[in-house]
């Protein structure tokens, strides 16, 4: 795998052991330009860096090698770990993301994130559970990768998780509007996969963002951050999935 190095000084200075590695971690650059992007990850002021970017035209830059920590993830959660910089790999793919004309990603880009993906797997025996995007990780703060990101197809290539439900069954599930108990279902799912457990299920923002979340990731047609039977039928096949 061709890989340009591009360091930055934005790392912790101790090393990990290969075996702390256990998630991936994807994200878009959210800036206009590329080199706008590169400069940040790479400057010591901005304090924010990764292990690698993935550029619109494919190029893969190194910028922190895999056994020093990135700073990428910030403050996060999934299943038991927290500050999830010390137990994982950040990409970052070249996009403006939602703030400025988000955009399909290249396929150029998903090549090389193929590639890169099934060689971190080889290396570091990372589950196809264990690649999340940072909206996953960090529901109340962030977006990316997306919803254009193309976690379907990855899936097939065992970067990250998809339903195996036809599409035309979940959408006659779309809309369909759910009891409290079913609620309560849900989000006892998302727990399962990994997201932070919910208490509550009134309409309070964090609900609607957490839902948000798992739409952005797993029904990408429609993020509303409303719960309803698809959602549910989704996230019952993915918590098989996991089994």
């Amino acid at each position: 795998m061709n890989t340009t190095l591009n360091y930055s000084p934005n790392f912790d200075l101790k090393k990990r052991r290969v075996n702390q590695i256990k998630f991936v971690i994807f994200h878009y650059t959210g800036m206009r330009r590329e080199s706008d992007a590169i400069k940040k990850l790479t400057i010591e002021k901005s304090k924010v860096s990764c292990h690698y970017l993935i550029k619109s035209n494919g190029e893969i830059l190194m910028l922190v090698p895999e056994l020093y920590i990135a700073w990428h993830a910030g403050i996060s959660i999934w299943k038991k770990y927290k500050l999830i910089n010390k137990f994982s790999i950040g990409i970052e793919l070249s996009n403006p993301g939602h703030d400025h004309n988000y955009k399909k990603f290249s396929k150029r880009q998903i090549n090389s994130l193929i590639k890169l993906g099934k060689f971190l797997i080889r290396k570091y025996k990372i589950k196809p559970s264990s690649f999340l995007g940072h909206s996953d990780i960090a529901v109340d703060r962030k977006k990316d990768p997306g919803e254009k990101f193309p976690w379907k197809y990855l899936s097939k290539k065992k970067i990250g998780l998809w339903h195996d439900l036809n599409q035309s069954f979940t959408k006659k599930k779309r809309n369909i509007k759910l009891d409290k108990n079913d609620k309560f279902k849900f989000f006892k799912n998302l727990s399962k996969i990994g997201y932070p457990e919910v208490k509550f299920i009134y309409d309070t923002k964090y609900t609607k963002l957490i839902t948000k979340a798992f739409q952005r990731r797993f029904r990408q047609e429609l993020i509303n951050g409303i719960i309803d039977l698809e959602c549910l039928v989704i996230s019952d096949n993915i918590v098989k999935k996991l089994k």
